[in-house]
């Protein structure tokens, strides 16, 4: 296996982490949690017909990620070390994205409304920082074996 298997191996596995974020903060904090919508500056509707969309396009990351995946199994090319390294690193940026750009930068939506934000925001960029550092560690441990 070389270098190039373990970098696809990182890359398709980081659409799947991507994916699988996507549908931790639609599921959780959008439907079960109720606190935001992925557009809240619009109607309800609108803020549900925007959820449905970023449903559908998790989906089709997930389902792209699989199939690149089970592709990279079948050529003999994937580096699992590097697999579970690109879902973190995935997860992670999915969550950093979301916390920083959509958040903040276009302001898309809040974690949560009337509280104080700062310990969401807290939480949010912290628990994306740690999904990224877990995902290089064991990125530089694959590249070591």
């Amino acid at each position: 296996m070389d270098a190039r298997d373990r970098r696809r191996s990182t890359w398709v596995a980081a659409l799947i982490g991507v994916g699988v974020m996507a549908a931790v903060d639609e599921i959780v904090f959008h439907q079960i949690l109720g606190w935001h919508h992925f557009y809240d500056r619009s109607t309800p509707q609108v803020g549900l017909l925007a959820d449905g969309l970023l449903h559908a396009a998790e989906l089709v990351v997930l389902v792209a990620g699989i199939f690149l995946v089970a592709d990279l199994a079948r050529r003999g090319g994937l580096h699992r070390g590097a697999v579970a390294a690109g879902a973190l690193l995935g997860a992670g940026g999915f969550q950093l994205f979301d916390g920083v750009v959509v958040h903040k930068v276009l302001r898309l939506h809040q974690v949560r409304y009337d509280v104080e934000l700062l310990p969401y925001d807290a939480a949010w960029l912290a628990s994306a920082v740690l999904l990224v550092l877990a995902g290089v560690l064991l990125l530089v441990r694959a590249t070591r074996t």
